[in-house]
């Protein structure tokens, strides 16, 4: 049997009396003032829609769209009785429980209303969002395995596979590294790829798509390395509930990509 020690790394970097600082809470915030940067990179090109000041503007709406829909979509997709019954636990966010697809739709709605705010297409605001959101999801990832929290599946003959701390003294897929790697690395690197594309870029909405699309597929195989939460199981043929609610998001992706591409190309 195979096993790697966890890097056993506090979760807390630092406190100060009861007010303490977690690796979790610092991925988020780096992931959103990178993608801040990345945008106001990314907008000084054609089409040139924004500017780096509205990029900054945009930061509260996107904020207020990850911390309201991942909470909301926790809530609604995960533990919906458990917080009918005790609704003030909702607001107990420091105790975890964010879900992406929820987070998901959170911006989806800041983007919308942004982009009528300032009087833009939302799809040029909507592929910004696209392009740089995996920066975010890598650091969420790595803060995942930092916690050791979201492991992955029993894997006794895996040489990379590691112990736990929660888990059981069994060895586990280290799945956290798995989706910092698709949902993360690759996904950032097909969008840029893409971005650089001219005609990509003229044709507001197909980035968006790669990234419904993209993420919805590197999810779907993730998954089938992580150990789906324990208070759910296996679902639907054996599916986790993050397959399942990555579907929608493939179909929708779908549906970006074909509608850019019937619409006339930008200047």
């Amino acid at each position: 049997m195979y096993a790697i020690a966890f890097p056993a790394i506090d979760p807390v970097i630092f406190a100060i009396g009861p007010v303490a600082i977690r690796w979790y809470a610092l991925a988020y915030v780096a992931g959103l003032f990178a993608g801040i940067a990345y945008g106001r990179w990314m907008v000084k090109r054609p089409p040139a829609l924004m500017t780096p000041m509205q990029v900054d503007d945009f930061l509260l709406w996107v904020l207020g769209g990850v911390i309201l829909g991942g909470r909301l979509g926790y809530v609604l997709f995960y533990k919906p009785g458990e917080y009918l019954t005790h609704p003030l636990e909702i607001f107990k966010t420091w105790e975890g429980g964010m879900s992406f697809h929820g987070g998901l739709l959170g911006v989806t709605l800041a983007i919308i209303l942004y982009a009528r705010h300032i009087k833009i297409d939302k799809w040029y605001v909507a592929d910004l969002v696209a392009c740089a959101a995996p920066i975010g999801l890598a650091l969420g990832r790595l803060a995942n395995f930092v916690n050791g929290e979201l492991w992955g599946r029993v894997a006794p003959d895996v040489p990379w596979a590691m112990v736990f701390p929660g888990a059981g003294d069994v060895p586990r897929h280290p799945s956290q590294i798995y989706q910092f790697a698709l949902e993360g690395v690759a996904l950032l690197v097909i969008l840029h790829v893409l971005w650089r594309n001219d005609r990509i870029r003229s044709r507001p909405g197909i980035l968006t798509g790669v990234f419904w699309l993209g993420y919805a597929i590197f999810r779907i195989v993730g998954e089938l390395f992580r150990e789906p939460d324990q208070f759910l199981g296996f679902l639907v043929g054996g599916a986790t509930m993050g397959q399942l609610l990555s579907i929608p998001m493939a179909l929708f992706g779908i549906f970006c990509i074909w509608r850019a591409r019937k619409v006339p190309a930008r200047a």
